[in-house]
């Protein structure tokens, strides 16, 4: 048809700006529009519009550049993640209503860099929080108690950014404690800690993409795609790799890291094996860590 013709030249060309532009857009781009407004002293909702704006991106490259075209479409847990993604990042914002007292209260006063600019504070509060919460999703593969909660998020069958936000909240507290206290022990403010959240949100969303973007170099040292589909295989200890949420220099360290370029992914190596009747709902994943059983 003419008109697909026509339109053929520029479908590649969204497409080509998907596999190599969206990362460095999201990461660079939205990230630092976030800084922006901070620093420019804008109200902190405006970070939500940001995010909001942020996951509609997520869903356009996924439809635009798909790594797994039956991975856009819900099976039944378009809702559950949403009711995921909205209660998480209610805790997340109540957690920032108590950086100040928790600030004022720090046992090194002066010891944070508040002459840096901010978006060096950031950079130095993700390298932090990424250290943090590598080690607490590590122990939450080793730690019974920790990996029934953690389990919540290993359940997903398909993999797409929005169920990175997927989390049973008490979960998500522990990791964002493991990241975020050696921060405001050093008196981390506000302002940086809204932005290290609204960052943590757009790394989930490009971590469990379903974009088939490409980093070149970068993907054995950035937590995206690529390397975070080998930490949700099923089967037993195969996931027990690619621990971190930001970067993969720790996983490094730990001789947790591993990529091969040549494997595909499909829902039938996602998941728990040892579990593969997994709750569904949001209720129920709720309650499924507290339940008597292995």
């Amino acid at each position: 048809m003419p008109t697909t013709t026509a339109a053929a030249p520029a479908v590649a060309l969204v497409r080509f700006l998907v596999r190599y532009a969206y990362v460095p857009f999201m990461l660079l781009g939205v990230n630092g529009a976030a800084i922006w407004l901070v620093g420019a002293g804008a109200p902190k909702l405006w970070l939500l519009l940001v995010l909001a704006f942020a996951v509609g991106c997520s869903f356009a490259a996924e439809r635009v550049l798909p790594y797994l075209p039956a991975w856009n479409t819900p099976r039944g847990d378009g809702r559950r993640d949403t009711v995921h993604a909205f209660v998480n990042e209610v805790f997340t914002l109540a957690g920032l209503a108590v950086v100040p007292a928790v600030a004022a209260l720090a046992p090194a006063p002066g010891a944070w860099p508040d002459s840096w600019p901010l978006w060096c504070q950031v950079l130095l509060a993700v390298a932090v929080a990424d250290l943090g919460i590598t080690l607490v999703h590590r122990a939450s593969h080793h730690v019974g108690w920790l990996w029934r909660l953690h389990a919540v998020h290993h359940s997903v069958t398909r993999f797409y950014g929005f169920n990175g936000l997927m989390k049973h909240p008490l979960h998500q507290s522990l990791e964002t404690l493991g990241g975020v206290t050696p921060l405001l022990l050093l008196g981390m403010p506000l302002d940086v800690a809204s932005v290290l959240a609204f960052a943590v949100a757009v790394q989930l969303l490009l971590q469990h993409s379903n974009a088939d973007y490409r980093t070149g170099p970068l993907t054995k040292v950035l937590a995206l795609n690529q390397g975070h589909r080998f930490h949700h295989l099923k089967w037993a200890g195969i996931g027990d790799v690619n621990f971190g949420l930001f970067t993969l220099v720790w996983d490094h360290a730990m001789r947790t890291y591993i990529y091969d370029p040549d494997r595909r992914f499909t829902s039938e190596d996602l998941g728990m094996a040892a579990k593969p009747d997994y709750p569904a709902s949001y209720l129920a994943q709720l309650a499924e860590p507290f339940r008597p059983g292995p």
